[in-house]
């Protein structure tokens, strides 16, 4: 019941315990016309006395209106009014907004392509500011419909039209959250909103975005995968070239070192050792230096 109602009814008990009063006062038996008009009497007393308190509770800030003149905000506690005032409470505990499920906020990056963001944003309304929001929006629900909301979807739009996006979904998540909380409480803190956290807790791309996404991705695999094979077929190509080209100076150095007479000897050396399984073995070396034939007798070296 309103404290408009109430002061009505006070004044009505008040008008009966006076009726009451004046009806007794010419019969007879008077007793109980004068005990109902006694009750009526105090009942419009007590109606009245309600109708002209107000209780703020804790963690709420009041702000009376007195035949459209906005008074001073009331602090928590027991408040004495005019029975003509309405006082309108806010509560001064942080609220979260939550935007997901249907209330997402669809984003488009500076590429054009769709996101979904999920957002939760705490606020409070700072008592001294009462009085201020009031008058922009008339109550707790409508200065989160008419101030927080549209204000922080607009800013979480504009930021993410600033970046890639892949940077919207994954690289620069953690750098677009921290814009966004400090544009948000840049807008609403001058209103006597305050934001203490906005939180970006997922960001989704839509089917057509994740299509490219997945797109990019295999192409960039091919690619890396080509390039992987082009460098390992580049170091195998080096490496086969200096392998040669070591083989290549091996073989100059030995064919500088081994001179006739060189190759002549080992020749005499092998067959040396071949000749102790047969004393006299003919050797195939070609001659000595005198040109006379090599016979190689093991018996007698």
């Amino acid at each position: 019941m309103g404290e408009i109602p109430v002061f009505v009814l006070s004044i009505l008990l008040l008008i009966a315990a006076v009726v009451l009063f004046l009806v007794g006062r010419g019969r007879d038996s008077a007793g109980g016309w004068r005990l109902g008009a006694a009750v009526s009497a105090v009942g419009g007393v007590l109606a009245a006395a309600f109708a002209c308190v107000f209780v703020v509770s804790a963690y709420e800030v009041g702000v009376p209106v007195t035949f459209g003149k906005v008074g001073s905000p009331l602090t928590s506690g027991l408040h004495f009014k005019s029975p003509f005032t309405d006082v309108t409470s806010f509560s001064t505990r942080p609220v979260d907004l939550s935007l997901n499920d249907k209330d997402v906020v669809e984003v488009r990056s500076s590429q054009g392509g769709v996101l979904y963001a999920d957002v939760t944003i705490k606020w409070a309304v700072v008592p001294a500011k009462s009085v201020a929001l009031y008058r922009l929006a008339g109550s707790q629900e409508a200065i989160e419909e008419r101030l927080v909301l549209p204000d922080s979807r607009e800013i979480i739009r504009n930021v993410f039209a600033k970046h890639t996006s892949e940077e919207g979904y994954a690289s620069g998540r953690e750098q677009i959250g921290a814009e966004i909380e400090k544009l948000v409480k840049e807008r609403l803190a001058p209103r006597g909103i305050d934001v203490s956290t906005v939180n970006l807790r997922n960001v989704r791309p839509s089917d057509k975005l994740q299509e490219q996404i997945d797109k990019k991705i295999q192409q960039e695999q091919a690619t890396d995968r080509a390039v992987e094979a082009s460098r390992t077929a580049k170091a195998e190509a080096e490496r086969r070239r200096i392998e040669a080209e070591g083989i290549a100076r091996a073989n100059k150095i030995i064919e500088r070192s081994l001179s006739d007479n060189v190759l002549y000897n080992q020749c005499l050396e092998a067959y040396k050792e071949a000749a102790k399984a047969n004393p006299v073995y003919a050797v195939p070396c070609g001659t000595n230096s005198s040109g006379t034939p090599v016979i190689v007798d093991n018996g007698k070296n």
